[in-house]
């Protein structure tokens, strides 16, 4: 970790603070499979009207690392069918490195879904991707308890999509109440609300979120945000509970670092968010 080439951008900032810049850990990125990103990323870009920064390999994936200075990535799979399991399981073993941290992704219709997690967990991986909208579930649905609650049997983190999506019509599955909700019935999972504890409903996340111990990241949400607003957010939470995440290939990694830059955390906070929290969290899940 420490070879890895550090952005001069950031490393001119945390020199002028006098403190050695911390080993950064996108807590929230996406690739594929070569031969699949070549068809789904155009597919992706189409359905939400948006512009990838990168063409969704794990070779771009790690030459925007070496531009961006970060150390590590969690690649967040998403199983949008049940068959798909074994697949997304073995690509995750087979990318899996000091550099990739892959979060593989079971579906929730799936019969052997408690079998999976179990398979997830024996095989040595940290955490779960799911996403309400691809896997068409309401995230505080009955049927998903004992889904979650075999995650947090296992010591998994659970990186959840939440709030609207870009790319689907504004159906309420995934809101700042319903995470509130998995909170309340299970503290003890390790549960990451996505893009700054739901996209585009900032305000409920004010409300229902901001101070509890749920972990945010903050993808896809600082440019969408006014800064005062995001730091606000950002200082009314509990310091060890917000991570760095970019969500790319749909956000540039060295661009979000730069947002988080401008909103004047202070050195302390801004070494939890890009990468002390999330080392925390992921030790917790081995």
């Amino acid at each position: 970790m420490a070879s890895v080439v550090q952005s001069l951008f950031f490393r001119e900032i945390y020199s002028d603070k006098g403190i050695s810049m911390p080993p950064i850990i996108d807590f929230h990125a996406h690739a594929f499979p070569d031969q699949v990103a070549a068809r789904a990323i155009p597919a992706l870009e189409e359905a939400g009207k948006v512009t990838a920064c990168l063409d969704g390999r794990i070779d771009s994936l790690l030459s925007s690392m070496d531009t961006a200075g970060i150390a590590q990535s969690v690649i967040c799979s998403i199983a949008t069918r049940p068959e798909q399991f074994t697949s997304i399981l073995s690509w995750s073993r087979d990318i899996r490195s000091e550099r990739i941290i892959p979060f593989p992704s079971f579906h929730p219709d799936a019969p052997d879904g408690l079998e999976q997690i179990a398979a997830i967990s024996k095989a040595g991986f940290s955490g779960i991707k799911m996403h309400p909208y691809y896997q068409n579930f309401v995230l505080n649905e009955e049927r998903m308890w004992p889904l979650y609650e075999k995650i947090a049997a296992e010591g998994l983190i659970l990186v959840m999509h939440t709030g609207f999506d870009i790319a689907f019509p504004r159906e309420r599955i995934a809101d700042p109440r319903m995470v509130a909700t998995v909170m309340d019935r299970l503290p003890g999972l390790k549960f990451v609300a996505t893009h700054f504890g739901s996209w585009d409903l900032w305000d409920e996340v004010e409300e229902l979120l901001l101070g509890r111990e749920v972990y945010l990241d903050l993808s896809y949400a600082l440019h969408l945000l006014p800064r005062e607003r995001a730091r606000e957010m950002a200082l009314a939470h509990p310091e060890d509970y917000l991570l760095f995440g970019t969500d790319s290939p749909w956000a540039d990694q060295q661009e979000v670092l730069a947002q988080i830059s401008t909103l004047g955390l202070g050195a302390r906070l801004e070494e939890k968010i890009l990468g002390g929290n999330a080392a925390r969290l992921l030790a917790a899940g081995e």
